[in-house]
């Protein structure tokens, strides 16, 4: 009889296949010379190939690399963050510049010791971006910013073409999973965001396999959606180490492919849904599919009047 350390063994679709290409030595190597961080590194990334060896696509991690809470299943450092770099903005913007990129990511470590959260330094980073890089379409993740409206205002006002923030597991896990987010403060940072910019499309992404129930994937599914969330991604929860918390459960590839549909059934514009996929996972995809549906809506609505 198999054990239960056996029957959670990683399947077969979870094998990563390693490409470390020019693209990816030449993107690791402008990260180090201009002192930035990656979601991509610090979090164990599985797509970290893909996206930097073939896409060419990255996640910038701005606001440090320490971040001030342990949430159980993160493998960024925590602890008590160094002072601001109030020149990171620029180097960002420049790196997103020498990339090239259409589409760019930016997420931070949370900062719970600063007042405004780190806003002010993630609106600067969009404002840099669009001065170097005006056809390159921004979505920043930030962490909830302890549920402060004018921090998020600082965030909006600066008008990122997305905004992403994650429930990242179901409410019965949240307490346990998370360290000192809140599954309702998320909903509201969400709906808030939507209500100041109801032009720019929200996001959120969901973590399986940490013991929620198919009941419980659909119900946040439709807390999501109550709270206008546009876009929507699934993924495998993967232990980054010994001291997270433990896979439960791995979903196969048609698991995922019915979580879709449902997701989309409940009206999201978008779902990326699979194994591999993370947050920021085809994030240039994600925007496009959802600016078109918003583009069509507001015809509809033309029409009607």
């Amino acid at each position: 009889m198999s054990t239960k350390e056996e029957h959670l063994r990683k399947p077969e679709w979870l094998k990563i296949k390693l490409n470390t290409n020019e693209n990816y030595t030449g993107l690791k190597k402008m990260m180090r010379e201009k002192n930035l961080h990656t979601v991509c590194e610090e979090a164990k990334c599985p797509n970290i190939h893909e996206c930097w060896a073939v896409r060419r696509t990255a996640t910038f991690m701005i606001l440090g690399d320490v971040c001030t809470r342990a949430c159980r299943f993160c493998a960024v450092k925590t602890g008590l963050p160094t002072e601001l770099d109030l020149a990171e903005p620029e180097r960002v913007a420049d790196s997103v510049f020498t990339m090239n990129l259409k589409h760019a990511v930016i997420t931070a470590v949370a900062r719970d010791d600063l007042k405004d959260g780190g806003s002010a330094v993630f609106a600067e980073t969009v404002r840099a971006i669009r001065r170097k890089n005006p056809f390159t379409s921004i979505e920043v993740l930030p962490s909830d910013m302890g549920g402060v409206y004018e921090n998020l205002k600082t965030l909006m006002d600066a008008k990122p073409d997305i905004l992403n923030h994650n429930i990242e597991t179901v409410r019965r896990l949240s307490d346990r999973v998370r360290a000192r987010a809140k599954y309702n403060r998320s909903l509201e940072l969400l709906l808030r965001a939507k209500e100041m910019y109801p032009e720019i499309p929200t996001k959120s992404s969901l973590m399986i396999g940490l013991g929620e129930t198919k009941e419980e994937i659909i119900e946040t599914m439709v807390d999501l959606r109550a709270n206008k969330v546009d876009i929507m991604t699934i993924g495998q929860y993967l232990q980054p180490t010994k001291k997270h918390l433990k896979v439960q459960k791995y979903y196969s590839p048609e698991e995922f492919a019915e979580l879709k549909e449902i997701a989309l059934s409940k009206g999201f514009s978008h779902c990326e849904a699979g194994p591999m996929v993370r947050s920021s996972y085809h994030a240039d995809e994600q925007v496009n599919a959802a600016a078109k549906q918003m583009h069509q809506q507001g015809e509809k609505v033309s029409e009607a009047n």
